[in-house]
């Protein structure tokens, strides 16, 4: 029996506003992804585009007079991108009925202050549980199934073998992408979607009701299998290691192909540092690796595939980039199910590659120390690197400076951006900077004419190659240094991009910078000319020439903050 969709007056009426404000741009403009070298850019409009973006609190969006003062707040603080959460319950509070007036007033009001859209889908799952799936649902629970843990305990999570909670998401979510194409289609405020939040299995390793039992005792898809061998000599290192101490198994079942899982047994803690662990395991051992690997894979192929049909039928209705998130491993949470298990890791990319073919970016919500390694685990295979979720503050703004300049992102998303926005000098600072240089970092992402670098207080110089010279950074601190008897905490970071064989622009903060030549010929490198200035509109608008003790004698530049530099090289003997 088909759904009969009813949408309200209040969305019917704003959806019309909506329409009848469109700006006339081509249906054929519509946001995409597309390749450039080794990277791959967003287009919005016809042209590339960097998300200097920030993410509202969950709920925050679910209210347009909440929001009343929080829109000009974000656009002062120099986003121009907000990451906004939709919740399957508002918008079907009733099976097959939608109310789309508050995603319209969201969409209305970020257009207005000049604002882009990232839409959070949350419905079958949001960290981990199934809270923001709508009262109709929750209540029928025989029809919609809920996961099993260890002792045949229910949780609150949707299962993900049940074609019925599949569905009702699937045919929720092209109801809302159907919408968004008719009131936005043209205008692009919508420029990507999220796709669930953070999804797995917490509390065991993986399901373990009737339905998932079976599956798992019975042999891996064909479908998989086919694909990992088609791809087996490209693989992730740490998944391919996996498959090949087990033999390379084509078939089998899950057990047999990729070893035993998790000890009826044990219990898994709320967070892996019970039962202890030896700090070294704690720090660099455990977050690193696939425990009890079989049990990830097999929910990560059926979390795979079920969202995968989510996302199908949402690009049927308007087919936009569209991502999921990772809550990702780590120290305290390294054991599946102290993070979710089956969520779209860096370890079990190729499950989802092989289930979720539709889905376009596999995106780390990063909070994470080890924040350069998480990235380029993220980038492999030609994953782009999407943040939606992360820090903000002095540590944020380096980070953003490092993934825009050294990983190609799209796009870097401090969470709950309203709680800082117009408090947050650093991040406003550096988004400032970063949208000067949009143009330039554009032009030279995937070409191996860009290098950023990030240097922590303790952290001895680094060095990084990039054309003809080597560059020489030190930390310096990003403020002129630390109060009296206090050691500097936040790492500074710079963008270094390459214009000509012997002219960089360089914009950071917080690093001394020399250079030498690496090529043959005289073995030293001066500073030619430097200048200070900015971007307008991507045009170059010099200001002060810098030379003397601006330069250490010609020696040296000091990045402050927030600052770019023009700068030409020389060598000489």
């Amino acid at each position: 029996m088909k759904t009969r969709i009813l949408i309200t007056g209040v969305a019917l009426c704003s959806g019309a506003l909506l329409v009848s404000q469109a700006s006339g741009q081509s249906e054929q403009d519509t946001p995409h992804l597309r390749k450039q070298g080794s990277a791959t850019q967003l287009i919005v409009d016809g042209k590339p585009f960097l998300a200097l973006a920030g993410e509202l609190g969950n709920n925050s969006a679910t209210s347009l007079e909440h929001m009343k003062p929080i829109w000009p707040r974000l656009q002062e603080a120099k986003l121009n991108t907000v990451l906004a959460g939709v919740s399957w319950a508002q918008i079907e509070p009733q099976e097959g009925k939608f109310e789309f007036g508050i995603v319209d007033g969201v969409i209305r009001e970020a257009r207005s202050h000049n604002l882009r859209l990232v839409l959070l889908w949350f419905a079958s799952w949001k960290n981990g549980l199934s809270s923001y799936a709508p009262d109709w649902l929750k209540k029928d629970f025989e029809r919609f199934p809920r996961i099993q843990v260890k002792d045949g305990r229910t949780i609150e999570l949707l299962s993900s073998f049940s074609d019925a909670n599949r569905d009702a998401d699937a045919a929720a979510f092209a109801a809302l992408m159907r919408h968004i194409h008719q009131v936005d289609g043209r205008d692009h405020t919508v420029i990507m979607m999220q796709v669930e939040n953070e999804v797995g299995v917490l509390r065991d390793s993986r399901d373990r009701s009737a339905v998932a039992n079976k599956a798992f005792a019975g042999p891996v898809p064909k479908e998989l299998m086919d694909y990992l061998q088609k791809h087996k000599d490209t693989l992730i290192p740490e998944f391919r290691d996996l498959w090949k101490d087990h033999g390379f198994k084509t078939a089998g079942s899950w057990v047999e192909v990729f070893g035993p899982g998790k000890p009826d047994s044990f219990d898994v803690p709320v967070r892996s540092l019970s039962p202890p662990l030896s700090q070294e395991a704690h720090d660099n051992t455990e977050w690193r690796k696939l425990t009890w690997p079989v049990d990830e894979i097999f929910m990560a192929w059926q979390y795979a595939r079920f969202i995968s049909r989510v996302v199908e039928a949402g690009k049927a209705e308007y087919n936009i980039p569209m991502y999921v998130n990772a809550w990702l491993q780590q120290p305290d949470h390294a054991w599946p199910g102290t993070y979710p298990s089956g969520g779209p890791l860096p370890q079990v990319m190729d499950i989802w590659k092989a289930g979720a073919p539709a889905i376009d970016i596999l995106a780390p919500d990063l909070y994470l120390s080890h924040f350069a390694e998480v990235c380029a685990r993220y980038v492999r295979q030609g994953n782009p690197l999407f943040i939606p979720e992360t820090g903000a503050g002095a540590t944020g703004s380096a980070n953003a400076l490092l993934a825009f300049g050294q990983y190609n992102a799209i796009g870097f998303s401090p969470f709950y951006i309203e709680r800082t926005a117009g408090s947050d000098t650093d991040l406003e600072g550096t988004y400032d900077l970063l949208a000067q240089l949009s143009p330039l970092i554009l032009e030279h992402q995937g070409k191996g004419t860009m290098i950023a670098i990030l240097v922590n207080p303790n952290d001895p110089p680094q060095n990084v190659q990039l054309g003809n010279y080597t560059a020489h950074l030190a930390f310096a601190s990003r403020r002129g240094g630390p109060a009296v008897g206090q050691q500097p905490s936040s790492p500074a970071a710079a963008i270094l991009i390459l214009t000509g064989p012997d002219e960089f622009y360089i914009a950071g903060a917080g690093l001394s910078v020399t250079f030498t030549p690496h090529t043959p010929g005289p073995p030293l490198a001066g500073l030619g000319t430097v200048e200070e200035g900015t971007f307008v509109n991507g045009r170059w608008i010099p200001g002060r020439r810098l030379a003397g003790d601006d330069t250490g004698q010609g020696e040296n530049l000091s990045l402050r903050a927030n600052g770019i530099l023009r700068v030409t090289l020389y060598s000489y003997r």
